[in-house]
């Protein structure tokens, strides 16, 4: 399967809450860019599946983040730590606060 990403992601570990009708589920990232996120959690949303997402940023701000789950890969929690891309790929589709601090993070993170 080919890689149809414009935006190459960056590999970071941040904490996060996710959830469908409020982020009540705390995970943290594998890996970010600007138009996507991986989750790494054992408590999956099937493909398709719209979560509100509050990332906490390194200064200790939060960004509001709208998304789409593109796919998933359930794993039991003791496994986390050893299957590579398990958990979701999400897609964002809207920013819904902390857009210029998010931004600046990921570019701040491809100079690197």
């Amino acid at each position: 399967m080919s890689d149809k990403r414009c935006y190459r992601r960056l590999r970071k570990r941040l904490q996060l809450k996710f959830g469908i009708d409020m982020p009540n589920q705390v995970a943290f990232t594998e890996d970010i860019s600007l138009q996507g996120i991986c989750i790494k959690t054992a408590m999956v949303r099937v493909p398709g599946s719209r979560l509100k997402i509050d990332l906490m940023m390194p200064d200790g701000n939060v960004t509001r983040l709208a998304g789409v789950v593109m796919w998933a890969k359930k794993v039991p929690p003791r496994m986390l730590h050893l299957v590579k891309k398990c958990g979701m790929g999400v897609k964002i589709i809207r920013v819904i606060s902390g857009e210029e601090a998010y931004r600046n993070f990921c570019e701040e993170q491809r100079e690197q």
